[in-house]
């Protein structure tokens, strides 16, 4: 499974490409396949997203599930507070153990 992933170019948020659009939540996100690179480039032609990168991910009960911990931890949020972590848009998803 192949994830999209960057920064929203207004507010800095990292987000997943959906199959559609984009999200704050890495459990919305979409296997992009072999497409992902022409993805990133009309994306980041239309102004959409910035640094946007191809993540290797893991298809779980919950969603997907960045393989890599970089990018488990830039799904999760801030490591420093938990009370600054984004919370999963299923509230019942289960948590990663990083």
């Amino acid at each position: 499974m192949r994830l999209l992933t960057g920064n929203d170019l207004k507010t800095g948020a990292v987000i997943w490409w959906t199959g559609r659009d984009w999200s704050v939540h890495v459990e919305d996100a979409a296997d992009a396949g072999e497409h992902g690179e022409a993805i990133l480039a009309a994306e980041e032609g239309a102004r959409r997203v910035n640094g946007g990168y191809m993540i290797d991910a893991i298809d779980t009960t919950q969603g997907p599930r960045p393989a890599h911990i970089k990018d488990r931890i830039r799904a999760r949020g801030p490591t420093v507070r938990p009370d600054l972590n984004l919370k999963p848009a299923d509230p019942a998803a289960g948590d990663w153990v990083i």
